[in-house]
């Protein structure tokens, strides 16, 4: 019976056993390694778009409005109001 049993752990259970742990060693080091490639790629991927975020903000600093712009358009723009707030006030008193 001892025998048997012996013969059994040494024919199939050590040998599966064995199998079984490299099988899962390989898989860990699959994994890793995926992972590690899955990283660069997506650290590529981020460098990519802070690039290209940094490219955007410039163009809108370079293309759109500045600000002195914007000054000088709000100053026009509150001259004529004010015009045409007096013109009301006279409008307003009978002249």
């Amino acid at each position: 019976m001892f025998n048997e049993l012996f013969n059994w752990l040494a024919m199939i259970e050590l040998p599966v056993f064995a199998a079984l742990f490299r099988m899962i060693a390989k898989q860990r080091r699959e994994m890793e390694e995926y992972l590690l490639e899955s990283q660069n790629h997506t650290d590529g991927r981020v460098d990519l778009c802070k690039e290209a975020l940094a490219d955007f903000k410039l163009h809108v600093a370079r293309n759109y409005v500045s600000t002195n712009y914007l000054k000088d358009v709000e100053n026009r723009l509150t001259n004529h109001l004010l015009r045409i707030e007096k013109k009301l006030d006279d409008v307003g008193r009978g002249k």
